[in-house]
């Protein structure tokens, strides 16, 4: 084998080498949130949605148990394949939380898969003119519920309420 023969295969298992290093810290990169952070990231949800509402001339929404724990359930649903990814049983979401709370004049529900922050999800929604139009609306009251699946996958949803 010549010098330059030699070269070229080092040269290749080199490339190699450093293909497989970036694909493990990558791998190694991406860690599966936990409950904290899904809390963590219920907050930051709620505080963008309302910097987000100020910033427009409209007034913060306040949390709801209520509607807080019907969201997470509905994350959770759709986390774990009991619901499809959707809108499905908003219905009887609603009539939970009118249970509790009394009659509600308006209601809305926003969900969202995939993504990896507070920030991306509520970015994903104002850049969607349905979601939007949910975020800007005449609600006082709001719930939100994030949950990951097995595999690290969020699911986020929001409900907004206006008794």
């Amino acid at each position: 084998m010549t010098v330059k023969k030699i070269l070229f295969v080092i040269m290749i298992l080199t490339a190699f080498s450093a293909c497989a290093q970036k694909v493990t810290t990558l791998a190694a990169a991406y860690v599966i949130p936990t409950a904290a952070d899904a809390k963590k990231m219920e907050q930051d949800i709620f505080s963008y949605i309302n910097e987000y509402r100020i910033s427009i001339g409209l007034s913060s929404l306040q949390l709801s148990k209520e509607a807080t724990t019907e969201a997470v359930n509905h994350s959770s649903d759709m986390a774990y394949k009991k619901t499809p990814f959707g809108h499905e049983g908003f219905n009887a979401r609603m009539d939970n939380i009118i249970k509790t709370v009394g009659f509600i004049h308006a209601s809305a529900e926003n969900v969202a898969a995939g993504y990896l922050s507070a920030k991306q999800v509520v970015d994903g929604w104002l850049n969607s003119p349905g979601h939007k139009k949910n975020i800007e609306g005449d609600y006082k009251l709001t719930g939100i519920g994030v949950v990951t699946d097995g595999e690290g996958r969020l699911y986020f949803t929001q409900i907004f309420l206006r008794p």
